[in-house]
């Protein structure tokens, strides 16, 4: 579980610092605490190398160890890139525990620490506490009310110039 957390994090750090030169930052603290995007899709699968292999072969998306990193574009702010990161996980992952379901969603968010106090405030249960990994962002897990574990996600503040 743990290793499949790191090998998430690399990715998010070298994607993430290619955007940090070339794009504006956002104070996402003077933001409403809210999601704001899809930051991953996460799905449980019998073979990851064979179903990414069908991915590439049958609907053209090139994937590497992890999966595939989608680019899109924030509509109100169109020079902010985005980023969904795709990812098949072996079927055995503990990384969607407690949840008994095949998928696990990321969730992009702003002011990530008011939005788990509203979480907490309507009695959501919260699984961890908020996590930072230095130019990654910050990140913590939910459940909603099926027992879907799901992540939340900040991305890192950029240092204004």
């Amino acid at each position: 579980m743990k290793n499949l957390f790191k090998i998430f994090i690399v990715v998010f750090t070298f994607l993430l610092s290619e955007n940090q030169s070339n794009e504006e930052g956002v104070n996402m603290n003077k933001k409403e605490p809210k999601v704001v995007g899809i930051g991953g899709i996460f799905f449980k699968s019998e073979n990851p190398q064979e179903i990414k292999k069908w991915y590439e072969d049958n609907l053209g998306i090139l994937t590497d160890q992890y999966g595939v990193m989608f680019k899109t574009r924030n509509i109100d702010n169109p020079e902010e890139v985005n980023y969904l990161q795709w990812s098949p996980f072996n079927k055995d992952t503990e990384y969607f525990n407690p949840s008994k379901k095949e998928f696990m969603i990321n969730y992009r968010v702003q002011n990530i620490e008011e939005f788990v106090k509203k979480l907490k405030e309507k009695g959501i249960t919260i699984l961890d506490e908020v996590t930072e990994y230095e130019g990654i962002g910050k990140f913590i897990h939910i459940l909603d009310p099926e027992g879907n574990k799901i992540e939340l996600w900040e991305e890192p503040k950029i240092k204004e110039k």
